[in-house]
C-alpha cells in the first residue's frame, strides 16, 4: 500500500488546504490511537505525548489530535510549546508509545503539519505509517474505554537538564557572549535557559512569539537580524534556531554565517582528534564538495544520502556511525540523542571550540567551502532525468571538464515542477559558466521531450 499523507518528514501543508484541517487531525489522532491500542499489551492504555511549536494553529490541531486519541482509548500527555527534539527525548523518558509534534518547522505560520516519533524517539517506520493510513480510510468510532489527558508540567525542566547533561562534568561557557535567535518558535523559553545555566552571557532575539511571527524575518533560514545583533553587541557568537528547534546556524564575531556543513565539519574534526576519533560522517546530495574533500584529507569515511533527516539517519545506522547532517543545519549526533537537535548540535560545536581554545571564525577555516551555483530549470512534464541519455551525456561532459575537482548534481524538486541543476568547483566564474551551460542544455532537452 502506498502512502497518501505521509512524506519523508511527516505530514505538512497549508492550513485549511483540505488535508491540514481540524477534521483531518481528529481522524488522524483516532487512527494513531487505534493502531497503538491494537499493539498495546495488558490493561494499561497506551500513552501518547503531544507537543507543538508556537504558531497560532497549534492550539486548534493539538485539541483535535487530543480528542481523536482519547476517542480511540489512548491516554494523552500534553507538553505545550516544545522543540521537536524535546518531544523525541520525552517520548523515551515517559515510556510513551508515541510522540506527536504539531509543527511546520521552518515554514511560515500559515502552514502546519505533524511529525511522529515511535517509543524509541525515532521516526515511524513505513509499516507503522501504512497501518495508520489504513485506519484513516475507515470511519471513526468511539472506544468503549475512553482515554484520559493530563498536562505534563515539568517537561521543560526535564529537557533543559537533558541538554546540559550532554556536556562533560564541569563544562562552562563562562566568559562567552552569545546572541540567540529563537525564531519566535519552540526554543524561545528553553534555549536561553540552557546557555545561561552553563555560564554564558546571553542576548536573546526572536523570543516573543505571538502565533503569527514564527520564522518571520528571523531564525536559521533568515539570519540577517542575528548578524546585525552580533556586530552591534560585539558578541562572540550568534546561534539561530528554526521554528521547531531541530535546525541550527551560527554567526561568528565578524558577522559571517556558518552553515550546517561547516558546523558538522567542526564537530567531526574535533572528534577526529578527541573522544576516540570519528568513525564516519553522513551528509546529503547537497553537502558542499569542500566537506567531502576535507573528510578525505583527514581519513574520515564519508557517505552521501538523499536529502532528508530520515535518509541521513538510515545511512548512519547502516554504517554504525554517530554523526550526520544537512547543509540546512539539521545535525544528528546519535551518541547523544536520536534525532536532529539544534540545541544539542550547538553545544557540541561550543564544546569543541572551548577544548581547542579557538574562535568560531578561526575554527571554520578548517573546511574550505567550494563555490556552488544552483539553477532551477522548469520541467513542463515530469520525466526521469537520470535515465535520459542526452541529459546524462551533458552531465558527463561537464564532469570531464572539472577533472575530479568538482561535482554536478541534477535533482528534481519534490514540491515544484523544476529540476535543480547544481555545479560545484574550485573557481566561482568557472562554476557559474558551467551551471548556466548545463541548465540551458537540460532545458532544451526537456522542451524537446515534452513538445
Amino acid at each position: 500500500m502506498s502512502k497518501k499523507y505521509f512524506g519523508t518528514d511527516g505530514i505538512r501543508g497549508r492550513v485549511g488546504d483540505g488535508v491540514i484541517t481540524p477534521q483531518f487531525f481528529l481522524h488522524l489522532g483516532w487512527a494513531v490511537g487505534k493502531v497503538l491500542a491494537q499493539q498495546s499489551e495488558g490493561d494499561e492504555p497506551a500513552l501518547v505525548l503531544i507537543g507543538k511549536d508556537t504558531r497560532i494553529s497549534g492550539y486548534m490541531f493539538e485539541s483535535a489530535l487530543e480528542a481523536g486519541l482519547i476517542s480511540a482509548g489512548v491516554n494523552v500527555g500534553l507538553l505545550g510549546p516544545m522543540p521537536t527534539p524535546a518531544i523525541a527525548y520525552l517520548t523515551r523518558t515517559f515510556q510513551a508509545k508515541a510522540g506527536i509534534v504539531v509543527s511546520a518547522s521552518h515554514n511560515p505560520y500559515s502552514d502546519n503539519g505533524i511529525k511522529l516519533f515511535n517509543s524509541s524517539g525515532t521516526k515511524l517506520d513505513d509499516e507503522m505509517e501504512i497501518a495508520i493510513e489504513a485506519c484513516l480510510a475507515e470511519s471513526m468510532s468511539v472506544s468503549s474505554s475512553l482515554g484520559k489527558a493530563r498536562r505534563i508540567s515539568d517537561a521543560e525542566g526535564r529537557y533543559i537538564e537533558f541538554c546540559k547533561g550532554t556536556m562533560p562534568w564541569g563544562f562552562s561557557l563562562a566568559g562567552l557572549h552569545i546572541v540567540l535567535d529563537c525564531a519566535h518558535g519552540a526554543t524561545y523559553n528553553i534555549a536561553p535557559k540552557v546557555f545561561r545555566e552553563l555560564g554564558a552571557k546571553v542576548t536573546v532575539i526572536g523570543a516573543s512569539p505571538d502565533g503569527l511571527n514564527i520564522n518571520l524575518q528571523c531564525g536559521s533560514t533568515l539570519p540577517k537580524q542575528l548578524q546585525r545583533t552580533v556586530l552591534d553587541e560585539q558578541a562572540d557568537i550568534g546561534i539561530a534556531f528554526d521554528g521547531d528547534g531541530d535546525r541550527v546556524m551560527f554567526v561568528d564575531d565578524k558577522g559571517e554565517v556558518v552553515d550546517g556543513d561547516q558546523l558538522l565539519f567542526m564537530i567531526a574534526a574535533h572528534r577526529h582528534t578527541h573522544n576516540g576519533g570519528c568513525a564516519g560522517v553522513v551528509g546529503t546530495l547537497m553537502t558542499n564538495f569542500g566537506f567531502e574533500l576535507g573528510m578525505k584529507r583527514m581519513g574520515i569515511p564519508f557517505e552521501r544520502a538523499d536529502v532528508g533527516d530520515r535518509y541521513v539517519i538510515e545511512a548512519m545506522k547502516r554504517n554504525n556511525w554517530q554523526l550526520g547532517g544537512e547543509s540546512s543545519g539539521h545535525i544528528v549526533c546519535s551518541c547523544v540523542t536520536t534525532t536532529g537537535d539544534g540545541v544539542i548540535a550547538a553545544l557540541q560545536v561550543l564544546k569543541g571550540l572551548r577544548v581547542e581554545k579557538k574562535s568560531l571564525h578561526d575554527a571554520k577555516q578548517v573546511m574550505q567551502k567550494m563555490p556552488q551555483v544552483m539553477i532551477n530549470v522548469p520541467m513542463p512534464k515530469r520525466i526521469n532525468v537520470h535515465d535520459n541519455k542526452d541529459i546524462q551525456a551533458a552531465v558527463k561532459n561537464v564532469e570531464a571538464q572539472m577533472a575530479g575537482e568538482g561535482r554536478v548534481l541534477l535533482r528534481p524538486s519534490g514540491t515544484e515542477p523544476v529540476v535543480r541543476v547544481m555545479v560545484e568547483g574550485q573557481r566561482h566564474d568557472m562554476v557559474t559558466a558551467m551551471a548556466k551551460e548545463l541548465a540551458a542544455t537540460v532545458e532544451s532537452i526537456l522542451n524537446e521531450q515534452t513538445s
